[in-house]
């Protein structure tokens, strides 16, 4: 369960869809998921919280969440590593994840860093943004296979996000949010007759690529499967998307 932003610090460019308030993810789940047994995480954005309230959040909660920093610098607030030391204090039953992104390994070359930084820091799991670029996840994998190596440290799960695409107004979308598309897959998708089965393919694609490489460096990886559109069609396609991407796991 998202806790979603408007992340207009990161990005000055004209939100291609607007932005909507939404419902807290807790209370979501709790009231809309009442009656779903299935293990779930819930998101929580920590800049927009004082360290009274996260405390309030965080006491006594088990199951798992993803505390999320900053879209950017300029957006202050309470930092990742003060949200990760109350999460330790107040609720350390709960099984703490982080986010990876791989787009910002190809400025830096230190995503991978950034991982084993947040799992000394309680982080077991970590969840990127979609993918669509698969070489600069690959890279991640490869940079943190051999950091691992060097360093005698665990890997710990990553769960690689796919999101099908129906139009270009999506592809603009992604694009905003930070999904890096590689020039011949963004081609690809904007020449297809049928965007949305083509964006399909190009994940499931992607995802054998990621599945084949993490099992030759020994990392434990899964998917998540989103959409990004409210639209019906971009929904059932995700749906569809999780169904195969199981196959290549099962």
């Amino acid at each position: 369960m998202y806790d979603i932003q408007d992340e207009s610090d990161r990005n000055a460019a004209p939100r291609p869809f607007p932005f909507l308030p939404t419902v807290d993810p807790s209370q979501w789940s709790a009231e809309a998921l009442a009656g779903v047994s299935a293990p779930r995480i819930t998101y929580k954005s920590v800049p927009s919280q004082q360290s009274e309230e996260l405390t309030r959040w965080l006491s006594g909660r088990s199951g798992a969440a993803v505390l999320v920093g900053a879209p950017s610098k300029r957006a202050g607030g309470l930092s990742l590593s003060d949200a990760y030391q109350l999460a330790r204090t107040h609720a350390p039953q709960l099984q703490l994840g982080g986010v990876a992104i791989p787009e910002r390994h190809h400025r830096a070359f230190d995503e991978h860093r950034r991982m084993i930084a947040k799992t000394a820091q309680g982080c077991c799991f970590f969840v990127t943004q979609a993918v669509y670029d698969v070489h600069g996840s690959l890279s991640v994998l490869s940079d943190y296979a051999l950091e691992l190596q060097r360093t005698g440290a665990k890997p710990v799960p990553i769960f690689f996000t796919f999101a099908p695409c129906g139009s270009e107004k999506t592809v603009e979308f992604m694009k905003w949010l930070g999904v890096s598309f590689p020039r011949w897959l963004e081609n690809e998708l904007r020449a297809a007759s049928d965007i949305l089965e083509r964006s399909q393919r190009l994940c499931e694609r992607n995802f054998r690529e990621l599945v084949d490489f993490a099992k030759e460096k020994k990392l434990p990886i899964g998917f998540n499967v989103e959409s990004v559109s409210i639209r019906k069609a971009e929904i059932e396609a995700a749906s569809a998307l999780f169904r195969s991407l199981r196959e290549i796991v099962s």
